[in-house]
């Protein structure tokens, strides 16, 4: 049976970039952000490969309590918090450290009748990014109820985030670092505000602890900087297969809607890979793919599960040739992003579970 497509993801280079993160912030403890199913790399074996760091982070309960039932034990953060007594239970349950920014989250706290407490709450403060957070007055007012309730969580942190850390000299990320310091002062709780391009770009702000998301995979968050130019490794390697190829002549079309036309006779190639595996369909006439150590490029619209390239400029490749997607230097992830006009972390995230995931060691 054929392996291809198949992203290959390689844990040495995921804790290389672990250590790169320790490189940039010495002196913080660094939870690993690991939603979205490890970024599209696979939850369960990059939590096992990131066991160095200090903590995890995830958007959800769900992906929180899967981690737990593989039995791993650091503390894991939950960005989106949680919305009923119930859940609130649950966080108990399994020790979780889910984050509050709304009041209603703090009511069911309140009401919850826990059967333990929980070992560590995040309070998210809103400084500038407006999508999930509380002002800073009514953080201080949650500090406040949750003192008394020593019963309900063991400590508190403040946790708040970037908007424009990407962007080199942006005022906005000032102005959101003194919301945050001007609370951190009157409290004295620590802190967790920098992901990865302010870990790179900001290091005023690396507090107590910082996320890495990102950059834990070797991409960069930075528009005019690759991975590999900030000392990361990437981490998945898109692979897949040459699966037919076809002489065409001047005039001919390739695929839906004929948007790319032949000017002289070509070799044309087909790779098993489409939007159905999460190949963008915005690559269409865009992308390049490596074969035989030649970059092509892709003509024509990417289908469900083909793309055609030209092998002109590659006349040595063959039926069954590998070809490499992306996740190389030569090939890199951010420069695909470009080209499909998204950013990075869409591509990876989008790679399909019908892609089998092959787990190396350099």
């Amino acid at each position: 049976m054929s392996r291809y497509p198949s992203a290959r993801i390689d844990l040495a280079a995921l804790q290389h970039n672990l250590q790169q993160v320790r490189r940039y912030a010495p002196a913080s403890k660094i939870m690993a952000v690991i939603k979205a199913d490890a970024y599209g790399h696979g939850v369960i074996e990059v939590a096992k490969a990131l066991q160095q760091s200090d903590g995890f982070a995830v958007a959800r309960l769900s992906e929180a309590i899967r981690l737990r039932e593989q039995g791993l034990t650091l503390p894991i953060t939950i960005f989106e918090g949680v919305s009923s007594r119930e859940e609130w239970q649950l966080v108990a349950t399994h020790a979780l450290t889910p984050v509050i920014h709304q009041q209603c989250h703090l009511d069911n706290l309140l009401e919850a009748d826990l059967s333990q407490p929980i070992p560590f709450v995040w309070l998210m403060l809103e400084t500038g990014m407006h999508r999930l957070g509380l002002p800073a007055e009514q953080v201080n007012q949650l500090i406040s109820q949750l003192g008394q309730k020593i019963h309900l969580v063991n400590a508190l942190g403040l946790m708040s985030h970037f908007a424009n850390s990407d962007l080199y000299h942006d005022t906005r990320n000032q102005q959101q670092l003194s919301a945050m310091q001007r609370l951190a002062e009157q409290t004295g709780l620590p802190v967790c505000m920098a992901n990865s391009a302010a870990i790179i770009n900001l290091p005023e702000s690396h507090y107590d602890w910082v996320r890495p998301g990102l950059m834990l995979y070797g991409a960069s968050p930075f528009a005019d900087k690759t991975g590999f130019e900030l000392g990361l490794q990437p981490v998945m390697q898109l692979v897949s297969q040459l699966i037919a190829v076809q002489q065409l002549q001047p005039g001919d079309q390739v695929g839906y809607g004929g948007q790319w036309t032949a000017d002289k006779p070509i070799r044309m190639g087909v790779v098993s890979i489409g939007y159905g595996d999460g190949y963008s369909r915005h690559l269409s006439n865009q992308a390049e793919v490596l074969i035989c150590n030649h970059r092509v490029p892709v003509i024509g619209r990417v289908s469900m599960d083909t793309v055609c390239i030209n092998l002109d400029s590659c006349p040595q490749a063959q039926l069954g040739d590998e070809v490499i997607i992306w996740g190389t230097h030569e090939l890199a992830v951010e420069w695909l992003a470009e080209k499909a006009g998204t950013i990075p972390y869409e591509l990876l995230t989008c790679v399909m579970p019908r892609v089998q995931r092959e787990y190396l060691h350099g």
